[in-house]
């Protein structure tokens, strides 16, 4: 072929999915293929896909409907799915949409290139799905054995995935739990945890390439175990070995599970400052009768005590979580139960879903969903009620005091504004943002700008430097100069400033809240971007008079 192929890959579902689509995008990129906003124009149109709910399966069947003229059309096109969904579904995919031509489930992605040569040179369609995966063998003995996926995570090429701000580390795939109601461990597999060696040194490499900030990924991440040298190393031995990497200024981790809970992790959280005081715990139910036809393996009132012990270690931690309502058989006293513990913990962010039945999980096989959608969705809308009035009440006491962000680039209504299309929003999904720097106008003068030019940093961009962790409307004007951080305790602020300041930690004056965010302006600069150690030009009106703000020590 003589042109570059083009690919188009939308991500469905969690941060595991997004660290996927970033490994997957550097092994397209090592085959020689480029990137496209628009599925339409694409040689490879790839939807990684997610099966926690009903409506997320519901959006990779829409879009597959809307690429089936164009196949038609171009029947050269390679159409995939890969991800959770085509682990699930496997060849059902293919009954559904018979145009596509490639599954691939979450413990195979590795094979995508041999996939796709194989696709390209015999035009047949092809599978790698991981079937039955045995459980048999104890955690600590499964994180020894091979594991296929562990070959795309060693082989991760950070310059491919363009230089990030953010970014996500995977130390530990599949679930044991078995919740009733969920799909992940027949889609990823049995728990197993990663060599901490390679953790540490993936991390490294980040660091080398601009992160400032990691996020460990893990189904049940504090479960996390490894041996080595004849010893378990559990996750609070992690975090420590992570402390220690030189220019790593944020560590955070996702999902934890309440009932493995240790309590050294707390030791760690309150005694090493680049550990993020930020816990996801999810709850799921506030009724100990949910709780157990959920079969979670734990209390209301245990749940209430990790939370309070939470609280104790590091008396300034923000707690996020998640609830499931309309769950089989759930009374009305039962989500009561549920508004009490969620009003009692007080949730700086909460994820609150509607439950949807999966296959082949056991609330599918032996319960009965039996609370109709109209009740589902009035018990969504109380609770997020009540949550929005803990989250204004939390973040309004900010208003007036000062909080350190790290800037991750612009909000979703700048990025608009500055006419970012949304096939190219799609096609990236919720990628790390970079260092690179687009033209500014307002800035143009700056000394950054003119250090970075010189320095050949500043590069024309398809794509803007986007903030790590999109979550739907939290940022409402229509501002082109608007930029997006977290503080450390993970509370999203937009202020305005020039692009120069993408990847910069700086000082905020929290001047207003939302329940869902916070606004003020920029006083100080604490940490400039790595790429770029200049003076960082003001974000006010004195900008015009090309005076630089102070580097805090």
């Amino acid at each position: 072929m003589s042109e570059t192929r083009r690919y188009f890959l939308e991500t469905f579902g969690c941060q595991m999915n997004i660290l996927d689509s970033q490994l997957v995008t550097a092994q397209l990129h090592q085959l020689g293929l480029s990137s496209t906003d628009n599925f339409v124009d694409a040689d490879v149109v790839l939807f990684n896909t997610c099966s926690v709910r009903q409506h997320a399966e519901d959006k990779v069947h829409a879009r597959l409907g809307e690429l089936k003229k164009h196949k038609q059309a171009r029947p050269e096109m390679v159409v995939g799915v890969i991800g959770c969904m085509a682990e699930r579904e496997k060849e059902g995919v293919f009954a559904k949409a018979p145009h596509v031509d490639l599954l691939c489930g979450p413990g195979e992605l590795n094979q995508i290139p041999n996939l796709l040569r194989e696709v390209w040179e015999r035009n047949e369609r092809v599978t790698a799905l991981a079937g039955s995966l045995s459980r048999r063998t104890e955690t600590l003995q499964r994180a020894l054995e091979y594991d296929s996926l562990e070959a795309l995570d060693l082989a991760r090429a950070p310059s491919l995935e363009g230089n990030v701000l953010q970014s996500y580390v995977r130390v530990q795939r599949g679930c044991d739990k078995f919740c009733t109601y969920c799909v992940v461990p027949f889609t990823r597999g049995p728990e197993r945890s990663r060599p901490p060696a390679h953790i540490v040194a993936e991390a490294r490499q980040l660091v080398e390439r601009g992160c400032r900030e990691l996020t460990l990924l893990g189904q049940t991440v504090n479960s996390y175990v490894h041996q080595e040298n004849g010893e378990p190393v559990r996750f609070a031995q992690l975090l420590e070995q992570l402390h220690a990497v030189e220019g790593l200024d944020r560590i955070r981790f996702v999902t934890s599970y309440p009932a493995d809970w240790d309590e050294d992790i707390f030791r760690v959280l309150r005694d090493y400052p680049r550990v993020m005081p930020y816990l996801h715990i999810p709850a799921q139910s506030g009724s100990d009768r949910v709780l157990k036809r959920m079969k979670r393996g734990y209390t209301a009132a245990s749940y209430r005590k990790l939370m309070d012990l939470a609280r104790h270690y590091r008396p300034d931690v923000s707690l996020a979580g998640d609830v499931i309502v309309g769950f089989c058989g759930e009374t009305d006293e039962e989500f009561r139960e549920t508004i009490e513990l969620v009003r009692a913990v007080e949730y700086q962010q909460l994820y609150i879903f509607r439950y949807s039945p999966r296959p082949g999980t056991a609330a599918d096989r032996n319960l009965s969903d039996d609370i109709s959608d109209d009740l589902k969705a009035a018990r969504n809308a109380e609770l997020l009620a009540v949550q929005s009035e803990i989250g204004r009440k939390l973040r309004q006491r900010w208003v007036g005091q000062s909080a350190r962000v790290l800037v991750e680039g612009f909000s979703k209504a700048a990025r608009k504004a500055r006419g970012e299309t949304k096939g190219a929003l799609r096609s990236r999904g919720k990628a790390s943002p970079t260092f690179r720097v687009p033209p500014s106008p307002r800035a143009a003068s700056s000394s950054l700008a003119d250090s970075l030019t010189a320095a050949g940093e500043v590069e024309e961009l398809r794509d803007l430097p986007q903030s790590e962790q999109d979550r739907g409307s939290e940022v409402g004007r229509e501002r082109s100069d608007q930029l997006v951080g977290r503080t450390e305790h993970d509370l999203l602020v937009h202020f305005d400033a020039p692009p120069e300041y993408i990847g910069a930690i700086v000082e905020v004056h929290i001047e207003s809240a939302t329940a869902q965010s916070l606004s003020g302006r920029v006083i100080g600069v604490v940490s400039a971007p790595r790429l770029a150690r200049a003076s960082l030009p003001v974000a006010t009106e004195s900008a015009s008079r090309g005076s630089a703000l102070p580097i805090l020590q």
